[in-house]
């Protein structure tokens, strides 16, 4: 798939349920109302709009939520679409919270799982628990530490909070070293109403200046198929990424769609503009039209994304929560 700009689309987030059983301050409210169910997509429809997307070119598959392994039988997607790689798909990957991935991580490696990124903002329970709203540090540990046993290669993405977690970047780079962590900090968006993002915002120049009094960071070409640009870290032999959507956005390079739970295909994270492949789904069409319909909407990409955070002026941003879109 082409977009209008050139651009290859080979790379597909899917997420499988806005639910989570966290309640981060960044992503959603305290209350949330999430869909009904007869919205939501089932695990075979999922299963089917991703097998088209495989055929029509995507080669690497993230699966997201919400947190997506609060779905009920979410494995048997996962061991679904694990039957795919290597016959067109290359990479089946999660991003999670990691409260469940104790009970989860075999399952997933044995699907075909090869890495996951835990969302992980704050070393500190304290913290973790004032971001999550009533999370407990100790369950996503625990996650991790069972990741990295089934032998799943293990990434972790912190969102850079003004005045919440600014001040522990360098022990989490440092933890993340002795654990064979890489890292990925992320700029908050302004997506969803959950308050003014312009008091949370922390621009990723201003912190990778202050890491670089402590360490040394060399860039790389390394790359995920994701928008994070990465620095080795020299005293540690790992990774830290960058992912800058506001400082410096990726657009150029986008590869990336993403398709909601309610089969919502968004063909870029901070454009309203989307298509409704539920309904095609639905209406009993052969996989010619989903794959048309899929064509058509690859075909309205757009360039890039308008996200600002500017105390001159207001915040551009969508009124869908991360939640909703897929993280």
């Amino acid at each position: 798939m082409i977009d209008p700009f050139g651009r290859s689309i080979s790379y597909l987030r899917v997420s499988v349920t806005d639910r989570c059983d966290l309640r981060c301050v960044y992503c959603m409210a305290e209350e949330m109302t999430f869909l009904p169910r007869a919205e939501v997509l089932s695990l075979e429809e999922l299963d089917r709009l991703c097998g088209a997307f495989i055929r029509l070119g995507v080669q690497k598959l993230r699966i997201t939520g919400g947190e997506p392994l609060v779905r009920r039988d979410v494995m048997t997607l996962f061991r679904s679409l694990g039957a795919r790689l290597g016959q067109g798909l290359e990479e089946l990957t999660l991003t999670t919270n990691g409260t469940q991935l104790v009970k989860y991580a075999e399952e997933l490696a044995a699907a075909g799982v090869r890495r996951v990124n835990v969302s992980l903002d704050t070393l500190s329970p304290e913290t973790f628990k004032h971001v999550t709203r009533w999370g407990r540090i100790e369950k996503t540990m625990a996650g991790i530490r069972a990741a990295k046993q089934a032998g799943l290669d293990v990434k972790i993405n912190a969102v850079a909070l003004k005045g919440v977690n600014e001040d522990e970047f360098d022990d989490m780079l440092a933890w993340c070293g002795h654990e064979g962590l890489d890292l990925t900090l992320i700029e908050t968006m302004p997506m969803g109403d959950v308050g003014d993002r312009t008091e949370q915002y922390l621009p990723l120049s201003v912190v990778r200046a202050r890491l670089r009094r402590r360490w040394t960071l060399t860039e790389t070409t390394y790359r995920t198929g994701g928008p994070a640009r990465y620095f080795d870290v020299a005293e540690t032999g790992r990774r830290l990424g960058f992912i800058t959507p506001m400082t410096h956005n990726f657009c150029e390079s986008c590869n990336r769609v993403r398709l909601t739970c309610t089969g919502t295909l968004f063909m870029c994270l901070g454009q309203d503009d989307a298509a409704d492949l539920r309904q095609v789904l639905r209406s009993g069409a052969d996989d010619a039209v989903l794959e048309a319909a899929i064509r058509e909407a690859i075909s309205r990409k757009p360039l890039g994304h308008d996200f600002v955070i500017d105390r001159r002026r207001p915040a551009a941003k969508v009124g869908r929560t991360m939640s909703l879109t897929g993280g």
